[in-house]
């Protein structure tokens, strides 16, 4: 498993500099980044059924997107429908905002 912490480790790096460059381009303009949560117990439950992914890459993964990437709001996956989380970004996002 080892391995799976240098590919997840490696995965940053590989973004980092895109995700600064973004900064840095929009720096003066508003840039609203979405965090789509799950406790861990469950994504990692769905993460399972899936089949494609193992066993502790929801941990690795939340470990560094909430480390490294500032949000501007949260949606919750575990206690909203995917409509509902839609309807909340677009709420929060634009209709609050006047666009």
């Amino acid at each position: 498993m080892w391995w799976q912490m240098i590919c997840s480790r490696r995965w940053w790096e590989e973004i980092k500099p895109h995700y600064e460059q973004l900064k840095a381009i929009l720096k003066d303009n508003p840039l609203d980044i979405v965090e789509v949560y799950c406790p861990l117990e469950i994504c990692r439950g769905r993460n399972i059924a899936r089949g494609d992914r193992f066993e502790n890459q929801s941990q690795e993964q939340a470990e560094l997107m909430a480390e490294n990437i500032k949000y501007s709001m949260r949606v919750d996956t575990s206690t909203m429908s995917s409509v509902e989380c839609a309807e909340a970004i677009v709420k929060e996002m634009f209709l609050q905002n006047g666009i």
